[in-house]
């Protein structure tokens, strides 16, 4: 028997309430992240992940209090991101309840960074989150895809698939590739970036960014994706996690 194709809601965070947007921009109330977070693990929820947008220290103490108070009430693992600079921050996520920890800007800015949590906590807690699109602004590398941080607002001239390859040779745990072309479009994921990665990597492969219908699912599924993330698609109810996981298991891929 195989591995379970995981499917996990992702609750971006803003002041202590769900926000989504188009490309990040444009946020609109999505709810209470505890009830979210709640109701999906009742829906069959594989994960929970949960990103702080804004990672000022002020929401990352906002954050905290969130992941305490889903912990006690979310029976599948929970996975929290935004804004984790040092290994400080890791500790003080995983102490409130969180499962996994993911790292994006300041894994960018110091790689050592990944090999200094693989180092202290196991590689199984830490999530290599990779903000990706196709290249733009006068930038050009190998694969045609570019690294952005701080939330997809700043763009890098450090290849997609050669960071989440990097990455994985430090010590990460799993890749979540986000597509920041396709965030919150519902066009479906990008799944030209998601061969170029999954080609680069053994690790668990998350995919991100643009799922609309179920069938955008199971593309990314037979695209080589280990689990598929989603948002607004959830969380304003055009689909449920049981829809895709009966798409999934149709097209043959095993679910829980």
């Amino acid at each position: 028997m195989g591995v379970a194709l995981r499917v996990i809601p992702c609750l971006d965070v803003d002041a202590g309430r769900v926000v989504k947007g188009v490309n990040f921009r444009d946020l609109r109330d999505a709810g209470d992240p505890v009830a979210l977070a709640a109701r999906y693990d009742e829906m069959g929820a594989d994960e929970v992940t949960f990103l702080d947008v804004t990672a000022s220290s002020a929401g990352r103490e906002t954050m905290l209090d969130v992941v305490r108070r889903s912990a006690d009430q979310v029976f599948v693992p929970l996975t929290v991101g935004g804004g984790v600079r040092r290994v400080e921050d890791v500790d003080r996520l995983l102490r409130a309840g969180a499962d996994k920890v993911g790292v994006n800007t300041a894994a960018i800015a110091d790689p050592g960074l990944i090999e200094r949590i693989a180092g202290r906590f196991g590689s199984q807690v830490l999530v290599l989150s990779v903000d990706a699109r196709r290249c733009q602004d006068g930038v050009v590398t190998p694969s045609g895809y570019q690294v952005t941080t701080h939330g997809g607002r700043r763009g890098v001239a450090l290849d997609a698939v050669e960071w989440a390859r990097a990455g994985q040779e430090l010590g990460a745990g799993e890749i979540l590739l986000n597509s920041m072309d396709a965030d919150g479009t519902t066009g479906g994921f990008d799944l030209e970036m998601l061969a170029a990665v999954r080609g680069a990597v053994s690790l668990p492969l998350i995919a991100s960014g643009g799922a609309g219908r179920v069938e955008d699912f199971v593309a990314a599924a037979a695209t080589g994706a280990d689990a598929v993330l989603a948002a607004s698609v959830f969380h304003f109810g055009a689909l449920t996690i049981r829809q895709v996981k009966d798409a999934l298991a149709a097209a043959g891929h095993e679910v829980r």
